[in-house]
């Protein structure tokens, strides 16, 4: 059989290294035929030795030069790079695991070459979800989750008929403030709020996981990936993280896709959908993991949920909004610049001031996405 040829857009990040992982585990079935980084000159080298890719990418142009000095090839650079590699004729299937905004033109250029995709990059369906899946339609390309919790309800509604769902539910873990008082977020520190208590990831992502805009953000997602409304998407708290989402039908069963909390799972799914294959992943030992628990999030303490409802359902450009204002402030918080309960604040607040566009196209998207920035940093 031939191999499935995969271009990888954020190919050092930690979706980009498990991908990475799982290519490598299963050659026969899989070939990176495009890396793309930001600025990892050492991790895009190290990956380019092991799978010697046909095209390369770096959207910071000094360090494309870097690498292409270190591997004598050609290093493409800039969103061009980036949209070179995800049209190339050999690609199958294109995984955009690129942090902030710019996956979504790499994300739209591939759909509309006819490659399908998978979505690592929450930006790309939070921002322009209506956008980026209409296109899918247009173009007869899928659009796959490589999120655990949306692979989990990917998995779990397949073959189903959509009209049977009464709602998706989303686990979360509940982040590291789960049962720490709301009187006290006013003394939360950066340091204790980038101590996750499940997972090891970047900076935003972790702070995003502690305020429960993860979730939100994930919501949203949902709401575009499957097709159905805000209001059917619920978030359950589950600590332990095995149960990664669940869908509940409208005769009251339930179906939940469960496994051990480690990425290469669904990331292998994505790049191999529709088969199940065989792989060295140590297998999920249910007796060693103990009992499973579950809790309602607490909606006064983290508004987040409520704010993430709100702007699914107004649409257009206010996800794209909500997403930005969260960006800035996680960077003021960290940087130490206010506190984290401003968090909230700061998107309500941003929020609350923006007229939203419907059915935006992308430069009505970004045109908000800067205008939400510019607002936040006036606000903050």
């Amino acid at each position: 059989m031939k191999p499935k040829n995969i271009v990888l857009l954020g190919a050092t990040g930690s979706i980009g290294v498990s991908t990475q992982k799982v290519v490598a585990d299963l050659p026969e079935y899989f070939r990176l035929v495009g890396l793309a980084s930001r600025e990892n000159v050492a991790g895009m080298e190290a990956a380019v030795r092991q799978f010697a890719p046909l095209a390369v990418a770096m959207t910071h142009q000094d360090r494309a030069r870097e690498l292409e000095a270190r591997i004598g090839k050609q290093v493409l650079a800039g969103e061009r790079g980036l949209v070179e590699l995800a049209t190339m004729p050999e690609a199958d299937l294109v995984l955009v695991a690129i942090v902030g905004t710019a996956g979504l033109a790499p994300a739209l250029a591939a759909i509309r070459a006819g490659k399908d995709l998978a979505v690592a990059s929450k930006e790309i369906l939070v921002m322009a979800g209506e956008l980026v899946m209409r296109e899918a339609r247009r173009h007869g390309v899928k659009v796959l989750p490589v999120d655990s919790e949306h692979s989990a309800i990917f998995q779990c509604l397949e073959g189903r008929d959509p009209s049977d769902v009464k709602r998706l539910i989303l686990t979360a873990s509940g982040g590291p403030f789960r049962q720490t008082p709301r009187s006290e977020f006013d003394q939360i520190t950066v340091a204790e709020a980038l101590k996750h208590p499940r997972w090891k990831m970047g900076p935003k992502i972790t702070i995003d996981s502690a305020t429960l805009f993860n979730k939100g953000l994930e919501m949203i997602e949902a709401r575009w990936l499957f097709n159905i409304e805000i209001d059917r998407v619920d978030v359950l708290v589950h600590p332990q993280s095995v149960i990664h989402s669940m869908v509940e039908f409208r005769d009251g069963s339930v179906l939940a896709q469960l496994s051990a909390p480690d990425m290469r799972y669904p990331i292998q799914y994505a790049l191999s959908f529709p088969r199940r294959l065989p792989n060295s992943i140590p297998p999920t030992d249910f007796a060693k993991m103990g009992p499973l628990t579950f809790e309602l999030p607490d909606a006064e303490k983290f508004p987040s949920l409520r704010l993430a409802r709100e702007a699914g359902r107004a649409c257009g450009t206010m996800p794209a909004v909500l997403n930005a204002a969260n960006e800035v402030a996680v960077a003021r918080f960290v940087n130490g610049q206010i506190g984290f309960a401003q968090i909230f604040e700061t998107v309500e607040r941003v929020m609350n001031v923006h007229r939203v566009i419907a059915s935006p196209p992308l430069d009505a998207i970004v045109e908000a996405d800067q205008w939400a920035r510019k607002e936040a940093e006036r606000v903050i």
